[in-house]
């Protein structure tokens, strides 16, 4: 496996508690391996050495660039891939590269699925994420049962390119609508509007969702914790939810006016900063 972070992490666990051999790539992302240590796990230096002794590799890397780099860089996956080594990709990554890489590994011998995943950290250490799977049905079916050791709902989204599409799709949604909260918030705070009857109007109406039950903690006590995904994370997908729009000549006025809001807020502060922090930097921005 490559690409242990905070969802890599729990995938990982999950993998060695149902019974799973596992060996993870050493890099200077991970979480620490200790634990995954203790459980059995191996780890070696390099893609091409992780490749050589899979038969199963997963990727959770942070996205397109990573990816094409684990592929297909010095020492990359493609250069140790056996036949018949299927490729898992659960990270988030622009579509038309994913088509690509899917070739590469095909090329190889290899079976390719895009697998990308929803929820948090939590659900991932719990075993409980979401899966967007685009691949043959087939080999969809044959691979289920190991998706399921880390997954409690698993779509068969589609052919190869069809998890990240659907992944775009959602965190376009997921983030818009929370960047729309921010900013309406940051508005009410302006205004003097008290941050709990702001909550609690929203929650009697239309305004009541995931977005803003995820907010709820920060608007209450300025706790980060009930949305651990960061600036930086959220640029890049409403990026590539971009990329994608464009390339498929497809409206994206309001998804561009998301994406700049994010881009300045990652200028303006911590682009690590969990995604809630953006509220004070705009309600300090003057238009």
């Amino acid at each position: 496996m490559a690409g242990i972070g905070l969802m890599g992490h729990g995938i990982a666990s999950n993998l060695l508690k149902h019974g799973h051999s596992l060996t993870v790539l050493e890099h200077a992302g991970n979480q620490p391996l200790d634990s995954l240590r203790a459980q059995g796990a191996q780890s070696v230096s390099t893609p091409q050495a992780l490749a050589a002794q899979s038969d199963v590799v997963i990727l959770c890397v942070t996205g397109t660039p990573q990816v094409e780099a684990v592929l297909s860089g010095a020492n990359g996956l493609l250069q140790g891939l056996k036949a018949g080594t299927i490729v898992i990709d659960c990270s988030t990554a622009v579509p038309t590269s994913t088509v690509q890489v899917a070739q590469w590994v095909t090329d190889k011998g290899g079976f390719f699925l895009d697998a990308p995943m929803t929820r948090t950290p939590k659900e991932a250490a719990e075993g409980r994420l979401n899966l967007l799977v685009g691949a043959d049905a087939a080999l969809f079916e044959q691979c289920r049962p190991l998706l399921a050791c880390f997954a409690e709902n698993i779509v068969h989204a589609g052919p190869v390119g069809a998890g990240h599409r659907m992944k775009l799709l959602h965190n376009y949604v997921s983030l818009g609508t929370v960047t729309l909260l921010a900013e309406a918030a940051a508005c009410a705070q302006t205004a003097g509007v008290d941050a709990q009857t702001f909550v609690d109007v929203l929650d009697l109406g239309g305004g009541w969702g995931a977005a803003l039950e995820r907010l709820k903690p920060f608007l209450a006590t300025g706790d980060t914790s009930g949305l651990r995904f960061s600036l930086a994370n959220s640029l890049k997908d409403l990026t590539y939810y971009n990329q994608m729009a464009q390339d498929m000549h497809s409206d994206r006025t309001v998804a561009a006016a998301v994406q700049q809001t994010l881009a300045q807020a990652c200028k303006e502060g911590d682009p690590q900063a969990l995604l809630p922090s953006i509220i004070p930097l705009l309600a300090n921005r003057k238009a």
